[in-house]
């Protein structure tokens, strides 16, 4: 069972991840950055699932403090605004997936399951035929 973080300013998209994943894992769901990053700073967390446009920082920004706090960290990145630019910057500071809303949530699982799975991907695979998906811009 892994401990997954949850940070999305929006109470209803926490709920569903955390409603999703909570048979199998410990999810812990926040709406406000820095409960979020006081959180990961003081617990052990295997995976921080990040939307990329919050209240004070952005998703990204966040994942840059995790990952100076706690290296291991693995993250996967949410986006109702998908971005190449967001994208490519999210996978140089290490998120290992990038989902769009509205969520999937087989395709959540899975990308959670692939993320905390030993085989992960490299992350060629992961990143391949990205731009399709995205819009040029921010």
């Amino acid at each position: 069972m892994a401990r997954i973080v949850v940070l999305d300013d929006e109470k209803d998209a926490c709920e569903l991840i955390e409603r999703v994943l909570s048979p199998a894992h410990e999810v812990v769901s926040f709406t406000e950055e820095d409960e979020a990053i006081a959180y990961v700073k003081a617990n052990p967390v295997d995976l921080a699932i990040l939307d990329i446009k919050l209240k004070k920082l952005s998703g990204v920004d966040v994942l840059e403090i995790l990952r100076q706090a706690r290296p291991e960290v693995k993250a996967v990145m949410l986006t109702g605004y998908p971005t190449l630019k967001t994208a490519e910057r999210a996978i140089t500071l290490g998120a290992h997936e990038y989902l769009t809303k509205p969520l999937d949530v087989d395709d959540l699982e899975a990308k959670v399951n692939g993320v905390l799975s030993p085989e992960e991907p490299l992350r060629e695979q992961r990143t391949a035929g990205l731009s399709d998906d995205l819009s040029p811009s921010e």
